[in-house]
């Protein structure tokens, strides 16, 4: 009788919670960001452990993501050329002065985004994200000449291709994110821009699997005609129950890896929905940030973190049918207004292992690096910018979420904070009107370990669907400790 009692009380909270949720308004830092042009900059507004300060190297950046070390440790920083919001700009490689001066190394063409950069063999490598014309792995030169290692590459959607970084076996390290939320093309897409000029795009396995023959119908944006789209096929094309989709190379949600000169491309390991940071541990273990499904589209997904996966070769991690291990069978991820998701794929090509960490719901964790200097501190330990939700586009949170940098212990899990703006709240410095960070979107430690380079998006703003991003808002951050 008392069980039963209890059970009735657990009930009563957790509709209460879910009544709660619904009807409460969403909060996210993308709604609340002011939309400044004239970015102001005050490191002091930044909280981090004693002994630690910041500074700025750069500014007036237009949607930087990476930066990179020569052989003399000079810096370079790459910015974008794309945003969501559908800006499109010319990439560019620029080179930043001790004084911070800026020269211009390389501009590419407008097939952004340009989401990561390494320098190996006195050369830099830049992953082209291919809005436009599908992604590419670049070679630039120290003269800016640039050569095209691999294009054609499956990211003209919803995400991007990332990376790459150098392996310990001299091989260069990408990833492919997936062109939808969840496996099925929706009108989600067509907001986002990309259906529209790509209508038959779509995710690609990387190896052959079946599918259980689930149909979404959805209303075409345009023409308000009803459409029936299946798993893995473009957006108007059903499937059937026991229907094999063939698998290719290259393809989405995937870990690839080709020699430096483009050759021989192999694939690590795939059911990522978008490996955006990569990163190797001192121990020469691959690491990847992983980021969660959003609650939108045709087969929405509610309540997903982003994940930190350490990566074994040819292991499956779960997407479209898992989060963090955790399978779709149930109502565990049930979005409150919403069904929810059921397996696409009739049979999984291997149990998904446990993500190394848990990191926010709708944080964007993003790229990564591990400390390797004692006197920084933290040495074997990764750290992530978390770039900050978009809502409510990916869904309703009810306080900010990311805008900082965290740091993750890769044997236990445990997550702590920092790099995060000081105030009442966590949230974006637009956002509490102070001169701290905005948009985390990477960070890199210096060749000698001493000191974190911290990659500041700029202003990004949502409002009534629209992403309005602002330019010439980036900043380059540099953190160091004090160690006497």
């Amino acid at each position: 009788m008392q069980l039963l009692f209890r059970s009735a009380i657990l009930l009563l909270i957790l509709v209460s919670v879910a009544g709660c949720y619904r009807m409460r308004s969403s909060n996210g830092g993308a709604q609340g960001t002011n939309l400044i042009t004239d970015r102001p900059l005050n490191a002091a507004d930044i909280e981090l452990p004693v002994g630690y300060k910041a500074e700025v190297i750069a500014s007036d950046l237009t949607f930087p993501t990476d930066v990179a070390f020569d052989n003399a440790g000079q810096v370079y920083v790459i910015e974008a050329g794309y945003s969501y919001g559908e800006e499109f700009l010319e990439p560019k490689l620029i080179r930043i002065a001790p004084d911070g001066n800026k020269t211009i190394v390389a501009t590419g063409e407008k097939n952004g985004p340009w989401t990561g950069i390494t320098y190996h063999n006195r050369n830099f490598y830049v992953a082209e994200g291919g809005q436009k014309k599908g992604g590419r792995i670049l070679k630039i030169t120290a003269d800016g000449t640039i050569t095209v290692l691999v294009e054609n590459l499956p990211s003209l959607g919803d995400h991007h291709t990332n990376g790459p970084v150098a392996g310990p076996d001299g091989k260069l390290y990408f990833g492919i994110g997936t062109a939808t939320n969840s496996g099925v093309v929706g009108p989600d897409n067509y907001d986002m821009g990309w259906l529209k000029r790509n209508p038959d795009f779509h995710d690609i396995p990387c190896q052959d699997i079946t599918v259980t023959g689930q149909n979404f119908t959805s209303t075409h944006p345009e023409t308000n005609q009803t459409i029936t789209t299946g798993a893995y096929q473009p957006y108007g094309t059903a499937v059937k129950e026991g229907q094999v989709i063939q698998g290719a190379l290259p393809c989405s949600g995937s870990v690839l890896r080709i020699d430096a000169d483009g050759g021989n491309m192999e694939l690590v390991a795939w059911g990522f929905r978008n490996p955006f940071g990569l990163a190797f541990a001192p121990g020469g273990n691959l690491f990847v940030t992983d980021n969660g499904y959003d609650e939108r589209g045709s087969r929405s997904v509610w309540g997903v973190g982003d994940y930190l996966w350490q990566v074994q070769q040819g292991q499956w991690y779960g997407w479209p049918d898992f989060a963090g291990g955790l399978a779709f069978n149930g109502d565990r991820f049930e979005t409150p207004s919403k069904e929810a998701p059921k397996p696409l794929l009739t049979q999984h090509p291997n149990k998904p292992p446990h993500p190394a960490a848990t990191l926010g719901v709708h944080s964007s964790s993003n790229g990564l690096d591990f400390s390797t200097s004692a006197s920084f501190g933290h040495p074997g330990e990764a750290f992530i910018a978390q770039f900050g939700d978009m809502a409510p586009n990916v869904g309703k949170v009810l306080a900010p979420v990311g805008f900082k940098v965290v740091r993750v212990n890769v044997a236990n899990g445990v997550v702590t904070d920092f790099a995060v703006n000081k105030g009442k709240k966590n949230a974006p410095a637009s956002m509490l009107k102070t001169g701290g960070l905005e948009r985390p979107v990477a960070v890199k430690f210096s060749p000698d370990g001493t000191a974190l380079y911290i990659i500041d998006f700029g202003v990004m703003h949502v409002k009534d669907g629209k992403t309005t991003p602002l330019k010439n808002t980036g900043v380059i951050w540099k953190v160091t400790r004090n160690t006497r």
